[in-house]
């Protein structure tokens, strides 16, 4: 995810190579992430201090080590962190006193600029940090600020979501596969209909059960899939996605 936060703000223009560092303990990483950026690239983060903005793009179990370890030189940096699950509170206990932090939820479409980022402010944050946060994942496609006790459950949907949609694409072109289309065909089908149906309900206005019904003629061919799809409980399974993935999340941050 850091990585497509880089990539999207270097595409966007927002910032220069020259403005960016990137700490990673892999030598094979730094390696490939210079090279396709033109960034700096240290090994650990103490190196890439001090800076004005600080994004911890790291997974929750790790959190307390790597801020324990940049605390001491962070100074007046504003801190976002990606981590999910990770309060602010917790964020704040683990910085020097009077940190200001800010919590964001993207997600990897930033890396072609159809990102959408929520984004808390923390105790200390100002409401002009928390909208320059915004500001500069706007960039990266959407971003709006939430209240904080949101993050869980919109992680849950546009942070995962790609995943999940994906999970859709894969599994429609694998049956276009199996009823005689080729591969790269049924992909092509499926992921320009998902762009369409997107583009469709945010353009128009259209409710998701509206597009349903207008799709589904009486007694047609629309109908007896979406009969199988309900039959299965396919609404169910995503709800019930949704509730695991805000469970995982709990039990990461703890």
């Amino acid at each position: 995810m850091g990585e497509a936060i880089v990539g999207g703000l270097m595409s966007a223009g927002v910032v220069n190579a020259d403005r960016i560092t990137i700490a990673d303990p892999s030598p094979a990483r730094r390696a490939v992430l210079s090279e396709r950026f033109g960034v700096s690239c240290v090994d650990d983060g103490v190196a890439a201090l001090p800076a004005d903005l600080v994004i911890v793009a790291v997974k929750p179990q790790v959190i307390d080590e790597v801020l324990g370890g940049l605390s001491a030189l962070l100074g007046r940096s504003l801190v976002v962190s990606i981590a999910v699950g990770v309060s602010s509170a917790r964020l704040e206990a683990l910085l020097p006193e009077g940190t200001a932090v800010v919590r964001v939820m993207p997600n990897t479409p930033a890396l072609v600029g159809e990102g959408m980022s929520v984004v808390s402010g923390g105790v200390q944050a100002t409401a002009e940090q928390v909208d320059l946060v915004r500001a500069l994942f706007a960039t990266l496609g959407s971003a709006l600020v939430l209240d904080e006790r949101h993050q869980d459950a919109a992680a849950a949907i546009s942070g995962s979501g790609p995943a999940y949609l994906a999970l859709v694409v894969e599994a429609l072109a694998r049956a276009g596969v199996r009823h005689g289309l080729p591969k790269d065909v049924a992909q092509v089908l499926a992921v320009q209909t998902m762009r369409g149906t997107a583009d469709l309900l945010e353009t128009s206005g259209m409710q998701p059960s509206e597009l349903i019904d207008g799709v589904s003629s009486p007694g047609g061919t629309t109908i007896a899939a979406i009969e199988v799809l309900e039959a299965r409980s396919v609404r169910a399974a995503f709800a019930d996605a949704v509730t695991a993935n805000i469970r995982r999340a709990e039990e990461l941050a703890t």
